[in-house]
């Protein structure tokens, strides 16, 4: 009974928390599906990486709120819907409601056969930036979660390597702790420019952390 008593206050803290996070609160303002949303636009408004023009890859979209930052940078004045001037291709394993403009694959990032799909999608462009937001259902085993966070980091940047333009970039969410420092090495082995960043969106309870890759070696 003690731990279900326990469980309970702690759901209740965390949804008092969120209903009262300035972030969720903007995010339903200004239109977004997730909080989410203002950790990517941080990190792109400190490196610009994402512009009008561009091709994007959005990795682990659903619910959508990172294509819908993306797709608003491409558009005149910032538009939710309209006119879009590039191209943004979201993948997920899980479905995600559709974005005007926003091209969405529904399928696993890891199997070869959702891979191909989504090259055909780029039809031999280049691209320009790739955004992941993938993390893997946690068991709360540490080794067993990092080793599944490092396995998908390690697809992103392999997809990277293979489609990003010379000075292209890749940013991927990542967690502190167990295997932390060697994806920043690999990073570091693989681009002229690592930047680990910590947005203010992202809560500071959390690990969780992003690093981004810019320019190809």
């Amino acid at each position: 009974m003690k731990v279900k008593t326990q469980s309970k206050k702690v759901n209740k803290s965390w949804l008092n928390d969120h209903v009262n996070d300035p972030y969720v609160k903007l995010a339903k303002k200004e239109g977004y599906r997730a909080r989410a949303a203002y950790k990517l636009k941080e990190i792109n408004e400190t490196l610009n990486l994402i512009r009008p023009g561009m091709v994007v890859v959005d990795l682990g979209s659903a619910p959508g709120a990172w294509s819908q930052y993306t797709r608003r940078c491409m558009a005149p004045q910032g538009a939710a819907v309209g006119e879009l001037d590039g191209t943004v291709i979201a993948l997920d394993i899980l479905p995600m409601d559709a974005i005007e403009g926003v091209h969405f694959l529904q399928g696993d990032f890891r199997e070869p056969e959702v891979m191909t799909q989504l090259v055909e999608h780029l039809a031999g462009r280049s691209v320009d930036t790739v955004i992941s937001d993938m993390a893997p259902n946690l068991s709360g085993i540490e080794s067993a979660d990092a080793a599944r966070m490092a396995h998908l980091v390690e697809l992103a940047v392999e997809f990277a390597v293979s489609h990003l333009s010379p000075q292209g970039a890749l940013v991927v969410k990542v967690f502190h702790g167990s295997g932390y420092s060697q994806l920043v090495k690999l990073f570091k082995d693989t681009f002229k420019v690592v930047k680990p960043i910590k947005p203010k969106a992202s809560r500071s309870n959390s690990s969780e952390n992003f690093i981004v890759g810019i320019g190809l070696k």
